[in-house]
């Protein structure tokens, strides 16, 4: 079961505070459950580990059985909430050399990110590397017009099935957008091809446990059911018959609402398993993009520790204080190393010989945590059993909850993006996009007078 600690904020946040704010935090609460909040029509992901019904999750669970028997490479194209969330959970519970290991030492085919920028390096390399294997496509879009993703979907399916049988491109290719609008759904009927449906009520940030997710970790060799379990644990921690303070993502939302109210306008999240990196990258853009409007919100940062000590380190000892931290631990490693003895002691390590590799990485966490408190950055902690599925699950629905409360209590709509508008629409004018041409009139001005200056 996740826990939550923050025994490392106590000299920065009092208990009365957390008295005063509980009962916003009961409010924000009883808003999202009821869904009466701002945003209140996307707020579907709340209900996800029961809602995804039996019939559908089989689907998903049949499909990735037949792309891991069928192909060499599965090319995951989309961008943002539809391939973030998606990495994070592979990446955290594959294998660190996945992609280096040989086929039959591998847990599926080899999973791939396309559509997520508009690098025309990274296009042309994923050609070569594609070109003469057994590749599947998953194209992730509501829309099916989103600039990055479209256009990796027409560059490589050019070249990867232009020649190919009707019959070829409707096994290789799944599509999973918006139940009945949008480029994508209409390519999918006309074609016939296997398409999953992203919820109208459930936006993409926070789609890591619908099809847009569940299909491609399952084709990574996760198990989506225990996934699920994972975030309807978690779930159930928040609605249980409890005090509101004891709830963990409710705790953690009414503590970092308060150090940022107090000036700590900067989260750090870090872990120490260098898996867990993608993790960060999607909190990032799920805490940046729902709560990072209106002029407010918290700036979320991403470490990997102990890696970023040696680098970002000396910013976060002694840098502005306006720095908090999170950190995800488990409690549990996979596969334990000792470290092994060496009687010439040239590196000055024979004190730990014998020592497991976990209890140094222990020591490193701690220590650091106490050298961060002391040097005036309050810490916290996100604490799971082990890497699995389940913890990932529990996670993922943790952070989501904390994020909604978090931005209720800041009267701010977690589930819009108003700001993402302003440069695709400057994108789309300098391209030449039809409909656009008195902007791109306007930012030729703008630019030439830039240059004139």
């Amino acid at each position: 079961m996740l826990h939550f600690d923050d025994q490392m904020t106590f000299d920065f946040v009092a208990p009365h505070e957390l008295d005063a704010i509980s009962g916003q935090l009961e409010l924000a609460c009883r808003n999202l459950d009821q869904r009466t909040c701002l945003g209140s029509e996307y707020t579907g992901w709340l209900y996800l580990p029961d809602r995804e019904n039996k019939e559908e999750l089989a689907r998903v669970e049949k499909c990735a059985k037949r792309l891991r028997e069928e192909v060499d490479y599965l090319v995951v194209i989309g961008i943002g909430g539809s391939y973030l969330g998606t990495r994070a959970v592979i990446e955290a519970l594959s294998h660190h050399f996945d992609a280096q290991l040989p086929s039959d030492k591998r847990s599926g085919p080899k999973i791939i990110f396309a559509g997520h920028q508009l690098s025309s390096d990274y296009l042309y390399d994923l050609k070569e590397l594609l070109h003469g294997q057994r590749v599947a496509f998953n194209v992730i879009s509501k829309s099916g017009t989103t600039t990055e993703p479209a256009v990796a979907f027409r560059v490589l399916r050019e070249v990867l099935f232009r020649d190919a049988s009707e019959d070829t491109f409707r096994k290789r290719v799944i599509i999973t957008t918006d139940r009945q609008r949008g480029a994508l759904r209409r390519l999918a009927e006309e074609r016939d091809l296997e398409t999953f449906v992203i919820p109208d009520d459930v936006g993409g940030r926070f789609s890591v446990l619908t099809p847009v997710g569940l299909l491609p970790i399952a084709v990574a060799g996760i198990d989506i059911d225990e996934l699920l379990d994972g975030a309807a644990s978690s779930r159930d921690q928040e609605i249980q018959d409890a005090e509101l303070l004891e709830k963990p993502a409710a705790r953690y939302a009414a503590v970092r609402t308060l150090l940022a109210r107090k000036g700590y306008t900067t989260e750090i999240l870090g872990a120490y398993e260098p898996s867990m990196r993608m993790f960060t990258e999607w909190w990032k853009q799920l805490f940046g993009e729902s709560a990072c409007k209106d002029g407010r919100g918290v700036i979320p940062l991403g470490v990997d520790f102990t890696t970023d000590l040696h680098s970002l380190g000396q910013m976060i000892q002694e840098g502005p204080r306006t720095f908090f931290e999170t950190i995800i631990r488990f409690s549990n490693v996979r596969h334990e190393v000792l470290i092994p003895d060496d009687g010439t002691n040239l590196d000055q390590l024979q004190y730990l010989a014998g020592t497991p590799m976990s209890e140094v990485n222990d020591k490193a966490m701690l220590g650091t945590a106490l050298a961060h408190v002391a040097g005036g950055v309050p810490n916290m902690s996100v604490i799971c059993e082990k890497r699995s599925a389940f913890a990932m699950g529990e996670l993922i629905y943790f952070f989501e909850r904390a994020c909604a409360l978090s931005c209720l209590m800041d009267a701010v709509n977690p589930f819009n993006q108003p700001g993402v508008e302003a440069y695709k629409s400057n994108m789309f004018a300098l391209l030449g996009k039809p409909g656009h041409e008195k902007r791109r009139a306007e930012l030729e001005n703008l630019l030439e007078e830039r240059h004139r200056r």
